[in-house]
């Protein structure tokens, strides 16, 4: 598979073919607004992200609708049916048609009828916010899924961590316009950044950057890396790097107490509170070295 290398330094996998010729809407669009400041206000233009329905179908029956950055459609189409357990290898995603209807976009994934079929077991045509981190749940059961466990995975030097974190601002040039989207990026053990990844949601954000990542690398021989996300460390976030094969996942924010359990179990490496200071590892320290060996 082919890299495309972006303006900002991150190489990203090349387009799939397009069924049909679209032209997605932007991520972005410049409006105007009145700013005030103390008694005085001035009519200004502003660039603001833009957030569209997302209904993502397999084989043309409706699975979920979520709000979300209409850029890397593909990415997230792929990135979402890993992450979510819909289909095992990145191997069985066929087409991906994505199909402009005016009030939002529907995005429609070819998948084996038996996997298809496995999709009646959950509940389906459910709206989501921005980002969907439980999509078609409907059991708690079901809400704290079986993961896989992880392999001993890269070592990664703290300070290879510290600076992928340092780095951040300038991997993301949609937030650095709109100020209002989030991130997820993929850096080599030695701190390159491979790909990134930017949506409205920040579960969107992640899919997009594991089906971009699987999408460079179909066979899943992935390179050793580990991903660096800027928003708060969830289960669900937890839940979908693992199911990708992530062994380790940085965070900006703090985690939650579901977070730190889930990734204790399935033997995730989960690093967060990353600011300037410094960060914390909360779960297998042991994939985080002074110095990588």
């Amino acid at each position: 598979m082919g890299k495309m290398l972006t303006h900002d330094g991150a190489t990203r996998a090349a387009p799939m073919p397009a069924s049909d010729a679209l032209k997605i809407p932007a991520a972005s669009a410049r409006l105007g607004a009145e700013r005030w400041r103390g008694e005085s206000h001035e009519a200004i233009e502003q660039a603001i992200a833009a957030e569209t329905p997302l209904a993502v179908t397999y084989n043309g029956k409706s699975y979920v609708v979520m709000m979300g950055s209409p850029a890397d459609l593909e990415d997230f189409a792929l990135g979402f049916s890993l992450a979510e357990a819909i289909v095992k290898r990145a191997s069985e995603v066929g087409a991906i048609r994505v199909t402009d209807h005016g009030r939002g976009l529907q995005i429609d994934v070819t998948i084996p009828e038996r996997r298809a079929r496995m999709l009646g077991l959950r509940s389906r045509n459910l709206a989501g916010r921005a980002g969907c981190g439980l999509c078609g749940i409907a059991e708690l059961g079901q809400a704290l899924r079986p993961l896989p466990q992880l392999g001993p995975g890269p070592v990664v030097s703290s300070r290879v961590i510290a600076a992928a974190v340092e780095s951040l601002p300038a991997l993301q040039p949609l937030n650095r316009e709109v100020r209002a989207v989030h991130a997820a990026v993929w850096f080599t053990v030695d701190g390159e950044p491979v790909l990134a990844r930017e949506d409205v949601g920040r579960h969107n954000a992640l899919d997009k950057l594991i089906g971009a990542r699987a999408r460079m690398f179909p066979e899943g021989d992935y390179a050793p890396g580990f991903a660096v996300i800027t928003s708060r460390m969830s289960v669900e976030m937890v839940q979908k790097a693992a199911t990708a094969g992530i062994a380790l996942l940085v965070a900006v924010s703090l985690p939650t107490t579901l977070a730190i359990e889930t990734a204790r179990a399935c033997g995730l490496t989960l690093v967060a509170g990353a600011r300037d200071e410094g960060f914390q590892a909360y779960t297998h320290p042991e994939r985080i070295a002074e110095t990588r060996p």
